[in-house]
């Protein structure tokens, strides 16, 4: 096994999330994982499982209802692997097991992280750290809310924990039937929750920097590029995604239009937050207008940080590429940000993300547009929503045929574990050109 892994280290990535499904849909299978009175097929139990370790939030049950305390904490436990990454528990395991890291497989903790090679053996130690910490800090204000609506201390510690988990993980989990559509109106559920998936949609490198930047650790002066990239873009989204909810939804009846000002301002809130991959839905997307489902296609299949709990292409993908067209547009030859100059070879990955998950997203509508009989827009939504491990839903994920839940369970493998780390599992293996060929280019346009 050390011999595949030091030869192959590109596939500890989906080797680890199959060990994790599977062992997840067996536990789901158990009958002490279903409340009285229901029944769990494989379909049900496969799906959930990789929901919950991609961390998506789409079912095809009811979360609150269907799976009793067992389920609910399998579910739990495989959100926590997925958001913790299972490659880098694996790189920590591997690193306790043989007393050493590789340089491919640091290579490709590397990327999983953007962090540096050195000191690779820490960084699963301070992803872990920095989990516990921001779990920790909601579940106790959740906790503390739930005390207050009435529930005795072991359910309120419970739901406490269970939605801080889901929210800094970007899970989208909830234990009530409606997600958090009951709660859109409670500034003490939302706004925690909304801090805590902000936070872990960052991405760790971000709080890996601004770490080493409080220690002393670097000798920089300015933040890095990725960083202000991820800050800016971040807010740049929630902005949108917020205007987008006032402009849209403030007097639709169907979300917003029969609330009070707070519960307006603290749906359109919920609204910018919770399609960055977050998977919570404070109203019902069903009735939310065509202008909002179109802005959250982009925001969902955008997502959130490099590296972190966060799905989607990421903030800093299409950052690089609308930098790229802007130094198109000017005339200049170099990508330019902030004093830095961005290397063609990172805005060529960018290109080939962005594209392949076009491509990917477009082919899924396509088949399900094929098996199913529901509208085009719907299916979309789903669609994105799966491949961005947002979660989501028109509430038509459960009407689905079986063949259209593998179709998204698919999406949801492929938009975790994401077409960056098949790449690097290509690079490791790739062999320079030792020669040039004539150089002759296409018209474009």
């Amino acid at each position: 096994m050390r011999r595949i892994f030091s030869q192959r280290p590109g596939r500890l990535v989906p080797l680890a999330y199959l060990v994790g499904w599977l062992t997840g849909t067996a536990l789901l299978l158990l009958p002490a994982a279903t409340t009285p009175g229901n029944h769990t097929g494989w379909w049900q139990a496969s799906f959930t499982a990789m929901s919950a370790l991609c961390i998506t939030g789409l079912a095809v049950v009811d979360t609150a209802t269907h799976w009793s305390p067992l389920g609910q904490v399998v579910i739990l436990a495989l959100v926590q692997l997925g958001g913790f990454g299972i490659m880098t528990l694996t790189s920590m395991l591997l690193f306790h097991v043989v007393r050493r890291v590789d340089h491919r497989t640091a290579r490709l903790a590397q990327t999983e992280t953007r962090s540096t090679i050195t000191g690779i053996e820490n960084i699963p130690r301070r992803i872990l750290t920095m989990t516990m910490a921001a779990e920790g800090a909601i579940m106790v204000l959740l906790t503390g809310r739930f005390l207050c609506l009435g529930y005795e201390l072991p359910s309120a510690l419970w739901r406490g924990f269970f939605h801080a988990v889901s929210a800094f993980n970007n899970a989208g989990f909830a234990l009530y039937s409606d997600n958090l559509v009951s709660f859109n109106a409670d500034p003490f559920v939302i706004l925690p929750i909304c801090v805590a998936i902000v936070a872990g949609g960052l991405g760790f490198p971000v709080y890996l920097e601004l770490l080493e930047r409080h220690r002393g650790h670097t000798s920089r002066r300015v933040p890095s590029v990725h960083l202000r990239l991820t800050v800016l873009g971040t807010l740049a989204l929630l902005v949108a995604g917020y205007l987008t909810f006032v402009v849209f939804e403030w007097n639709n009846p169907g979300t917003l239009g029969g609330q009070s000002w707070s519960g307006k301002a603290l749906g359109a809130l919920g609204g910018s937050v919770f399609p960055r991959t977050a998977g919570f839905n404070s109203i019902d997307y069903a009735q939310a207008s065509q202008p909002t489902l179109a802005i959250n296609f982009g925001l969902m299949l955008i997502g959130g940080g490099s590296a972190g709990t966060a799905g989607g292409i990421k903030v800093t993908t299409v950052a690089v590429l609308l930098l790229a067209v802007s130094t198109e547009i000017a005339g200049e030859a170099k990508t330019v940000f902030g004093g830095r100059k961005i290397s063609s070879a990172l805005t060529r990955q960018a290109l080939a993300v962005t594209t392949l998950a076009t491509a990917v997203v477009f082919t899924a509508i396509l088949v399900l547009a094929s098996l199913e009989n529901q509208p085009l827009h719907a299916l979309t939504f789903e669609v994105i929503s799966a491949f961005g491990t947002v979660g989501l839903s028109m509430n038509l994920t459960p009407l689905l045929r079986p063949g259209s839940w593998a179709v998204l369970m698919v999406l949801m493998f492929l938009g975790r574990v994401g077409p960056v780390t098949v790449a690097t599992a290509l690079a490791l293996h790739s062999r320079p050109r030792r020669y040039e060929v004539p150089q002759e280019d296409p018209l474009v346009g």
